[in-house]
């Protein structure tokens, strides 16, 4: 694939309509004052008719489950079959990236926001929770008539997420856990109705970094469950980050997703993290288009020394850079689309190396989109002052690049 169908790009068309009427309009508000992005998001996935797809498959996978497929090796096997040809799963990945790619151009934390909910909650529970817990919290965040949110950052974990994890489960021997811990870095936390909390079962005698994983689905307003208002940081000021605090929070065992611990070689874990990875190119993608574009309207108007900085060669340069980056970036994108057409999915390193390339080109051209409109790209009440502290967190979230790097050399290592 080297370029947009006319498929996709009458989508993407239709998207931008979407952004200039109810993103762009709103920009200020979400990203200096107090609007939460939930009810644009909510509008967005009922426009385009999201929330009904969601219903529908929904609604074919319990079937199956409750027929006696579980949602297993028939059911991907028949959309395997149907995803060959040009309008197979190829597309439907372009028009879930596409989107991504869009919003990205003026407001990259809506999209964190969204993907967390629909892409890490929902997909949590529809892939390992049983089908009564899919009836029960999976549709309303597939849908979006609730938020959910992925809580398994906690204070001083950092990259290791899982060897310094201290939030603990209690068996109580009564069909009942006791859940105790402090989660951080958040995503959707002040606002989520559903979380999954992940954390390791209590077991006595037991090395703590050989304790079993235990994934659990809380829910807004369970009795020592504390959800804090927004933390201030740096960019994507529009995906509302907080902490959660349990406190001797009792749940019965229908709240354990899947109904058992999860495996140690925690590969959901790792499954999560390549979608996360891969999806980290899109948004990149559109953060760097857009840069580009009001780098070379500035270069094009800013006059200075009696002609416009676009005619001196160090900008030229810089303009340059930008446009190479762009298309590696776009590229990177058009290898996933083409992937999934062939059926064949994006290997955990494939994605670290996607992730690590795109954000370390995000952030580039967006510091050089604020060096090209000097004092003015500075101020923020131009968007590249905005997209470049957005684009800041691309190299953290998701595994650092020192985490990308690690993970791309050991798979090369571990090749004969």
């Amino acid at each position: 694939m080297i370029e947009w169908s006319e498929q996709h790009l009458m989508i993407r068309d239709t998207v931008k309509r979407f952004v200039d009427e109810e993103i762009v309009p709103n920009l200020e508000a979400l990203e200096h004052g107090d609007m939460p992005p939930y009810d644009i998001l909510r509008k967005l996935i009922q426009t385009f008719g999201m929330d009904e797809m969601a219903r529908a498959r929904f609604a074919k996978q319990i079937a199956a489950e409750k027929a006696g497929s579980a949602s297993g090796k028939k059911d991907r096997g028949a959309k395997k079959e149907e995803s060959q040809g040009s309008d197979g799963r190829g597309d439907a990945t372009a028009m879930s990236l596409i989107p991504i790619i869009e919003i990205c151009r003026y407001c990259p934390g809506m999209v964190t926001a969204m993907g967390v909910s629909l892409g890490l909650t929902s997909a949590a529970i529809m892939s390992k929770g049983t089908t009564e817990q899919k009836e029960r919290w999976a549709l309303d965040l597939m849908t979006f008539d609730k938020v959910g949110a992925w809580a398994i950052t906690e204070p001083g974990s950092g990259s290791d997420a899982f060897g310094s994890m201290k939030s603990t489960a209690v068996d109580n021997g009564d069909g009942t856990y006791t859940l105790n811990g402090n989660k951080t870095f958040i995503t959707n936390g002040p606002y989520a109705d559903t979380i999954v909390f992940i954390c390791k079962l209590d077991e006595p005698g037991v090395d703590p970094k050989d304790r079993k994983i235990m994934n659990f689905i809380l829910e807004k307003g369970m009795e020592g469950l504390t959800q804090t208002q927004p933390m201030r940081k740096m960019g994507l000021h529009s995906s509302p980050t907080g902490e959660l605090f349990l406190s001797d929070v009792v749940v019965s065992k229908d709240h354990l997703l899947g109904g058992k611990p999860v495996e140690r070689s925690k590969s959901g874990a790792k499954d999560t993290f390549s979608m996360e990875r891969s999806g980290v190119a899109a948004m990149a993608l559109g953060m760097i288009e857009r840069c580009l574009e009001l780098s070379l309207k500035y270069a094009k108007e800013r006059v200075q020394f009696g002609k416009p900085i676009g005619e001196f060669q160090l900008i030229q340069e810089k303009l340059a850079r930008m446009e190479v980056a762009r298309i590696n970036v776009e590229n990177m994108v058009f290898r996933t689309i083409e992937g999934a057409e062939l059926g064949r999915g994006i290997t955990f390193a494939e994605a670290s190396a996607m992730k690590l390339y795109s954000a370390r080109a995000a952030v580039e051209v967006a510091m050089e989109a604020v060096q090209i409109y000097g004092g003015n790209g500075y101020m923020s009440e131009y968007l590249v002052e905005q997209l470049a502290r957005d684009a800041k967190v691309l190299q953290i979230y998701a595994g650092t690049d020192e985490i990308q790097i690690s993970a791309i050399a050991r798979d090369l290592l571990s090749r004969p």
